[in-house]
């Protein structure tokens, strides 16, 4: 099976429709102020309607209040949520809204016990991530994929320091449900190289 993937941190219309025209299936909108890839609702909201049938758009949020979130829904077309903080079974439900649930890798972290917290209809997936001491995500570390066990009550999407030399090799071992890639196809913060895009997406269709 070739993972689903999906581009997150996009920021302008005209680089979401190339990416999915490159082969993307979902695109990340981030709704998290300190991030250089913080965009605000009224583009997401330009960006999410731009986007053709069967393209998922996820809004990713870390720790956010209710009404933010609410707020974010009431303008911006969402097919997922992605909870990237300390959010708890009821947080994420709350919303009436199929979501994903991210959590950073460390080998102190019974990873079955964590998902089995999260296993609801709603919930679609357990994201990995790496542990960063401080930062929730979009660091472009990797982490020790060995750690991760052969099955989970979710499925598993795969970040964390993925890009187009390794994405390939990642998939192999892991054989996750979809990849999920933010920093790793930038050529600065926030600003996505659409060379290195399209090289991961080639990456992850050439495991058979």
């Amino acid at each position: 099976m070739i993972p689903r993937i999906k581009i997150c941190g996009l920021r302008d219309r005209a680089t979401a429709l190339r990416v999915i025209g490159m082969g993307a299936d979902a695109i990340g909108l981030v709704f998290y102020p300190p991030s250089p890839r913080n965009v605000s609702i009224e583009l997401a909201a330009e960006i999410s309607a731009a986007l053709p049938a069967f393209v998922s758009t996820v809004g990713l949020f870390v720790n956010a209040q209710a009404e933010v979130v609410r707020s974010v829904l009431s303008a911006v077309s969402l097919d997922l949520l992605q909870f990237h903080g300390d959010e708890t079974l009821d947080e994420c439900i709350q919303y009436d809204r199929a979501f994903i649930k991210a959590v950073r890798v460390k080998p102190d972290l019974n990873l079955v016990e964590y998902a089995q917290r999260y296993v609801h209809p709603l919930c679609r997936g357990i994201l990995v991530d790496a542990w960063v001491d401080g930062v929730p995500g979009g660091t472009g570390e990797a982490f020790d994929w060995a750690l991760l066990p052969d099955t989970l009550p979710l499925p598993l999407i795969l970040s964390g320091g993925l890009h187009p030399e390794n994405v390939a090799f990642a998939t192999q071992q892991v054989q996750p449900w979809a990849v999920d890639v933010s920093s790793g196809v930038e050529s600065s913060k926030g600003i996505k190289d659409l060379e290195r895009v399209q090289a991961f997406i080639n990456a992850v269709h050439s495991v058979r």
